[in-house]
């Protein structure tokens, strides 16, 4: 992505996982770690994604060093596809050897939310989370995990208005019984066609708030 960026294997419980790190400018001493999921590998999912590259961009700027990876059967990334479950041992081996220490900020696409949502799950609250970012969060089509309430002041949800993939109706109901703010993208489509500058500034925006 930029002249920061690294090319790093981390080994995971199905065999090796392709990762990439952005890191801040040169000079510049990250904030943090934050680990990014990329949507449904079936359907042509990839860490390339340009969502998870625009998430990635948003930490960079905000200080952040960003991982993108792939899951289980993706580019390099050995094993093949699980439903979630691999999936999150994938995201976890990717935690727990990039960012063991330190602030730690976990963002999920689509399928990658609910990834998110399960590994959140599995790391708090031994874990402290600084910052948690769900966009096109699919809800309608996994049974994406409940944030806890500690965490909803560290918390983005963001999903376009006319997603035809993951219908904002959905997002709704699986925010509403936790009273969860959606940041809702009028006109926004499942990928945020011609409004990912929106998109990244809205992640600039709750990323750098005090």
């Amino acid at each position: 992505m930029n002249s920061q960026t690294e090319r790093l294997q981390v080994a995971g419980l199905a065999g090796r996982i392709e990762v990439l790190r952005d890191a801040p400018a040169e000079g510049v001493s990250p904030r943090g770690v934050a680990v990014i999921a990329h949507p449904h590998p079936l359907f042509g999912g990839t860490m390339d994604n340009k969502v998870v590259q625009t998430l990635a961009r948003a930490f960079v700027q905000c200080g952040w060093s960003a991982l993108r990876f792939n899951f289980r059967g993706v580019g390099a990334t050995e094993g093949m596809h699980d439903e979630g479950r691999g999936e999150t041992e994938d995201f976890l081996a990717v935690v727990q050897q990039c960012a063991a220490e330190g602030p730690l900020a976990l963002a999920g696409f689509s399928f990658g939310s609910f990834v998110m949502s399960r590994t959140l799950g599995a790391l708090w609250p031994s874990r402290q989370i600084d910052r948690l970012v769900f966009v096109g969060a699919a809800a309608s089509r996994f049974q994406v995990a409940q944030v806890p309430q500690e965490l909803h002041g560290h918390t983005l949800v963001i999903h376009g208005e006319h997603d035809d993939t993951v219908p904002l109706a959905a997002v709704m109901d699986w925010a509403r019984p936790q009273v969860l703010p959606v940041t809702v993208v009028p006109g926004g489509s499942h990928f945020f066609h011609g409004q990912l500058p929106l998109l990244r500034s809205l992640v600039v925006r709750h990323l750098c708030a005090s």
